[in-house]
């Protein structure tokens, strides 16, 4: 028989996250267009599924996001899958490519790619003509990983355009990455500087804003030219932000991932007798303690500490000791009734936040989804 410990992934919990954020956009459009009186582009969205679906499973964000114009990953195997699962729409290479052998399966895939530093231009200069390849000018504007020196647009999009004419290049955008959209408030405005004084009189789409910066700065999406937003954890149905008012719950989204496993023993522990590994955590009353069959080995964090939300029976309770590989340890006081083979809701339906559970473990919800293990048995909620 399998352990008793399930994953849960909710198709219909993507989709409705995605609809969740072009209800955002399209509402924060109509009051610029009514506050401004231009005529302002509504943006696509690219619905980002590296990491596996950021752990959800590269199919079931394929099928999740049906409806987005488009989806953004880091991995050329996957965006191949993705054309071998019958998506036809736009693919973006996040990163780009990574050499010269990587091309063909582009050209032949119809994906578009960054740009982001000089070899890869070198390689397109190579690369046959006669199927050119989208591709996207990437700028670094203060995140300082890839991108070139806005500095530098002009000389690189004149490249780029070169090579357009000889039929490698196709349409080119420029795009960017905030590294503080989730920070305090203008965190975004010496970027979008950058990027604007780098970009005028080009010709091309733009794309910059992330989960953080399509729910705060919606507006940075809505110009003349096309623009793409690239949302991630948020589709997912977790906050970019750590603020008391900018939950997931507060933007109406929904927890895609859930993780429970059954108690497999219950435990009774006296004034001073300790729990786990470390003796962490030591009783000062007698306790009832619930063994859960979940561990680190199973992706839950190590260092959640006690305290750590989970539910038992639809009561909150919550972690004592330290979590094991394959074991972690509840207070079940709080559930009287509780006994071996009930179900513990470790976060996501019927538990607590993954946001939550990962504050609490001093990490944030992309580490926790990314982290589930191969070992977990999944079931895919259509």
């Amino acid at each position: 028989m399998p352990r008793p410990i399930r994953a849960t992934i909710s198709l219909p919990a993507l989709s409705y996250n995605l609809q969740v954020v072009r209800n955002h956009l399209e509402l924060a459009h109509q009051r610029c267009q009514d506050k401004t009186g231009n005529p302002l582009r509504l943006p696509f969205i690219w619905a980002v599924i590296k990491a596996n679906a950021y752990g959800h499973g590269l199919e079931n964000g394929i099928r999740g996001f049906a409806q987005a114009d488009g989806l953004a990953l880091i991995d050329l195997n996957d965006a191949i899958r993705c054309r071998e699962q019958g998506w036809d729409k736009k693919i973006l290479m996040l990163e780009g490519f990574f050499e010269q052998a990587d091309l063909p399966y582009l050209q032949e895939n119809n994906i578009t790619t960054s740009v982001h530093h000089i070899e890869q231009i070198k390689m397109l200069e190579k690369m046959p003509a006669g199927k050119p390849l989208d591709v996207f000018l990437k700028l670094n504007t203060g995140m300082n990983r890839l991108g070139f020196r806005p500095a530098d647009c002009a000389a690189r999009f004149q490249d780029l355009r070169a090579l357009q004419k000889q039929g490698r290049v196709g349409n080119i955008g420029f795009m960017s990455h905030f590294s503080s959209a989730d920070g305090q408030p203008g965190g975004v405005d010496e970027p979008v500087r950058l990027m604007n004084q780098a970009t005028h009189g080009l010709p091309g789409a733009l794309s910059l804003c992330n989960s953080a910066a399509t729910l705060r700065y919606p507006s940075l999406a809505f110009n003349e030219r096309d623009n793409w937003v690239r949302p991630g954890v948020c589709l997912y149905g977790a906050s970019p932000f750590d603020t008391a008012t900018e939950t997931a719950a507060a933007f109406g989204l929904q927890s895609a991932m859930s993780l429970r496993a059954k108690l497999l023993s219950v435990q009774h522990i006296e004034k001073g007798e300790s729990v786990g590994y470390g003796a962490t955590f030591t009783a000062a009353h007698h306790t009832r303690v619930g063994v859960v069959a979940c561990g680190y080995a199973d992706g839950y964090p190590r260092h959640a500490p006690t305290g750590t939300p989970v539910m038992v029976n639809g009561v909150r309770t919550k972690i004592i000791g330290r979590v094991s590989m394959d074991m972690l340890t509840v207070d079940l006081d709080p559930v009287p009734r509780a006994q071996e083979g009930d179900w513990v809701n470790l976060w996501g339906q019927n538990g607590p936040h993954i946001d939550e559970v990962a504050s609490h473990a001093g990490t944030i919800s992309y580490e926790l989804m990314c982290a589930l293990a191969k070992r977990v048995p999944v079931d895919i909620e259509e």
